[in-house]
């Protein structure tokens, strides 16, 4: 019998990665993963749904802070401006997870299955975004249009973060990344 030990889930998905960047995703199982955890497959079940929520564990929480921060930016500001402090709010949840950021991005970007579900997570936090963009009062098509233009920025900032050999923080990326979208759009 095993005995029950904490970090149950964070162990599984750190043990789940390690294999995903040794073996690949499609040659991963996930009785392996439970095995490098040192736990059982029963045990991975009761974390996740499948070998593939490993990788999108922090949706839901990502998406909730974002949403939350643009929800919460002050009145006067600019729609941009309403997404930017959601920008800066999720920063916050990456600091000290570049290592994992990077391996995780590495075994997305070699399987196709994987870049679609990341695809999917991307258009419901566009969604999400431009959903909070309209309570706040604006309208279509300029809060589909802010929110698609937020998350091409996290998108690049992002890409940019977890690139070998930057080490500049995450928030000062994103920043820089804003930087340049408003460099383009005012030259329009």
């Amino acid at each position: 019998m095993v005995r029950w030990e904490p970090n149950a889930r964070e162990r599984l998905a750190e043990a789940a990665l390690e294999l995903y960047s040794e073996r690949g995703y499609e040659r991963t199982t996930v009785a392996e993963i439970a095995k490098r955890a040192g736990l059982t497959e029963r045990t991975f079940f009761r974390h996740y749904a499948d070998k593939r929520e490993v990788l999108f564990d922090g949706t839901g929480a990502l998406q909730e802070l974002f949403v939350t921060s643009v929800a919460e930016a002050p009145q006067s500001a600019a729609p941009i401006e309403m997404v930017a402090a959601g920008l800066e709010a999720v920063c916050a949840m990456f600091v000290d997870r570049r290592p994992f950021a990077r391996k995780r991005q590495a075994v997305i970007m070699a399987n196709a299955e994987l870049q679609e579900r990341e695809l999917i997570k991307l258009a419901a936090l566009s969604a999400a975004l431009s959903g909070a963009l309209r309570r706040r009062g604006i309208g279509e098509p300029a809060a589909s249009l802010t929110a698609e233009a937020g998350l091409a920025v996290f998108k690049i900032g992002f890409e940019r973060w977890v690139a070998e050999g930057e080490e500049r923080p995450m928030d000062e990326l994103m920043r820089e990344s804003l930087d340049q979208l408003k460099t383009v759009t005012a030259g329009a």
